[in-house]
């Protein structure tokens, strides 16, 4: 079980959730500004509607010359001007003057452009950008209303266009330039100022906010399983009482190092261990200071191993086994020896242990280069036929199988 892998597909579906759900709301959100701003513009060109419809109603209307209010040049009708007095005289206003009028006042006054422009204007002021003239020959094709946001000067505005229909009062002007009441002869477009929502930068920071507390949890949580694996794994590896690994870990690495053994053709070696009277010891001292003693013999035989690759088990009860990879029976026998004197040194008392009345133990060695074997339990037996050995000729001592075979009444 790869806990760390596992943590890391975790954080990464998690981030991309995360992302997913930050686009999608990013998204959701856009499109709603979107939407206000389309539904805005378009709520302005409808009033422009309104009042040019209003204009064309009454066939222009009349106010006073001004300074910013001169005759209309391009209204070609009969009482275009009329003389009130010497101090006021009134001019005819058309639907796109008025227009014009209007969008000046709405630029001044709250920074909204309108221009109205067609692709045969008779005015210059009404002649179409290159963004209104494609918009306008959209329209001829039947399109009803264009909407997008623009970049300019560092600035977002939203621009919308839609198109001007020929209407029954708009015929005594327009009839002259070939238009039919329904035709489209021009359009409107409105530019508004767009200001971003913060709300977008504070759904960003949430979601940012949001990644980081779950993939703070999802560490922890990852963590904390790694630990609570990590100790599964020892307790799996280990034997609770005596800390040295148990007789599960060792018939998996017996196995590994027998197999190894016969590959590179070399010796292994097999200690098996037993205290002595321990039953005794039980009996005389109780469980709890057996439970010290098993601690204390463990340990000290672990201390004894001195290479790296050397290993020691607790095998049951008071039994303990020791591997030694590429050790010959020589060596084998040096370290069961070794073994055996460093428990005697620990000066466990033990009165029903004679004739030294301290823990000792009895030791069987094995050595694969023995006797032909095929299998590491043959390596086991032999250990253990070693171990049984010593316990009959007198107990604190150590045995070789290799001896055994060469003195089979021993």
């Amino acid at each position: 079980m790869n806990i760390k892998k596992n943590t890391l597909f975790i954080s990464l579906l998690w981030t991309l959730l995360i992302a997913a759900s930050c686009t999608w709301n990013y998204t959701q959100a856009q499109k709603a500004q979107e939407q206000l701003a389309l539904q805005t513009a378009r709520s302005i060109f409808n009033h422009i509607i309104i009042t040019r419809r209003w204009n064309a109603q009454h066939g222009g209307v009349y106010v006073p010359v001004t300074k910013t209010t001169i005759p209309n040049p391009y209204l070609e009708v009969p009482m275009r001007e009329i003389q009130i007095n010497d101090s006021l005289t009134l001019t005819k206003i058309n639907p796109a003057f008025m227009t014009r009028q209007i969008a000046e006042a709405a630029r001044a006054q709250a920074g909204i452009q309108f221009h109205i422009t067609s692709l045969h204007p008779l005015r210059p002021e009404n002649k179409a950008t290159e963004q209104e003239e494609v918009l306008l020959k959209e329209f001829e094709k039947g399109v009803k209303e264009a909407g997008l946001f623009i970049e300019h000067d560092k600035k977002t505005s939203f621009f919308y266009m839609a198109p001007l229909k020929t209407e029954k009062a708009c015929l005594p002007c327009h009839e002259k330039q070939g238009y039919k009441e329904g035709d489209i002869r021009g359009g409107i477009s409105v530019t508004l100022p767009f200001t971003q929502d913060n709300s977008l930068g504070s759904l960003l920071l949430a979601h940012i906010g949001i990644a980081l507390t779950g993939l703070f949890g999802i560490f922890i949580a990852g963590l904390r399983l790694d630990r609570a694996y990590s100790i599964i794994q020892r307790q799996a590896a280990f034997d609770s009482l005596t800390g040295i690994s148990n007789r599960h870990r060792f018939s998996e690495l017996i196995v590994t190092e027998f197999e190894r053994s016969n590959r590179v053709k070399g010796p292994l070696s097999v200690i098996m261990c037993d205290i002595d009277h321990f039953k005794r010891y039980n009996d005389t001292y109780g469980h709890t200071s057996g439970d010290k003693c098993l601690r204390q013999v463990a340990q000290e035989i672990k201390k004894s191993l001195t290479r790296p690759g050397d290993f020691c088990a607790r095998y049951g009860g008071e039994e303990f086994v020791v591997i030694l990879p590429d050790t010959s029976h020589k060596g084998a026998l040096h370290v069961a020896e070794k073994i055996r004197l460093n428990i005697i040194k620990l000066q466990i008392l033990h009165e029903k242990s004679p004739p030294l009345s301290v823990v000792s133990l009895s030791l069987g060695v094995a050595t694969s280069t023995d006797q032909p074997l095929i299998s590491h339990e043959d390596l086991l037996k032999n250990a253990d036929s070693a171990l049984y050995q010593a316990k009959a000729n007198g107990r604190n001592r150590l045995e070789s199988y290799s001896n055994m075979e060469n003195n089979p009444k021993s």
